[in-house]
């Protein structure tokens, strides 16, 4: 008899409010662990304090207020490595950064982006929110709306970076940008769409089993508030 194949774990780890740059430089961290291979994948969630990142491919018009507004407003604006534009991240936002190794037939950047949309896709249908994908944009839409945001990057088929999905977030933020480079993109959230309250633990817990399910991983719950 032969043995079947290992199910790779994934560790998923709420790591609660974090810095936008501290959460990158963990991630650096963890790139070079599974690089280096070492321990398990990790799925990181993570809610950040007001920030706009500018992704590889944000423009001169991706910002539309002015810096002094925007920063009036509590909110810091950096640059980072991963892919797509400008977006926002802030409170009733979950942000997951998943460090995982893609082998096999899934060292697929397109498929691993699909997957990634239908995780939040099978997630929101949870909370009977009916997403779907936009015929010219990434992400995961509701209709007409963007309710989540995707940038990723992968290097040596470890990737970081990930989603964005607006849960009870302060729509407010994204009209100070074009949100994704996409002039006039109507955002939405979870509560928007529902017209009810709902936790970020029961989003967080559901994105884990539909990660786990489409991704092909084990996955292994955990809460924390920092991992090394």
């Amino acid at each position: 008899m032969t043995n079947a194949p290992r199910i790779p774990v994934c560790r998923a780890v709420d790591l609660g409010s974090m810095r936008y740059g501290e959460a990158f430089d963990l991630q650096k961290r963890e790139v070079e662990r599974l690089q280096r291979g070492e321990g398990d994948d990790v799925l990181l969630y993570v809610e950040h304090p007001h920030v706009i990142t500018l992704g590889r491919n944000a423009t001169g018009s991706a910002l539309v207020a002015d810096p002094k507004f925007i920063a009036s407003r509590g909110c810091e604006v950096v640059t980072t490595d991963r892919g797509g534009d400008v977006t926002y991240h802030g409170p009733g936002q979950i942000v997951g950064y998943p460090i995982v190794r893609l082998e096999g037939t899934r060292r697929d950047i397109r498929r691993y982006v699909h997957d990634l949309e239908e995780v939040l896709i099978a997630t929101l249908a949870d909370f009977n929110v009916f997403a779907g994908r936009h015929p010219l944009h990434r992400g995961v839409w509701v209709q007409e709306r963007k309710i989540a945001s995707l940038g990723i990057r992968i290097s040596r088929w470890v990737t970081c970076h990930g989603f964005a999905l607006n849960v009870s977030t302060d729509l407010s933020y994204f009209e100070l940008m074009n949100p994704c480079g996409i002039t006039g993109c109507a955002m939405t959230s979870l509560e928007r769409e529902i017209l009810s309250r709902v936790s970020l633990r029961a989003v967080r817990e559901r994105i884990t089993h539909h990660f786990g399910v489409i991704m092909g991983r084990e996955m292994q719950e955990e809460s924390v508030v920092h991992v090394h």
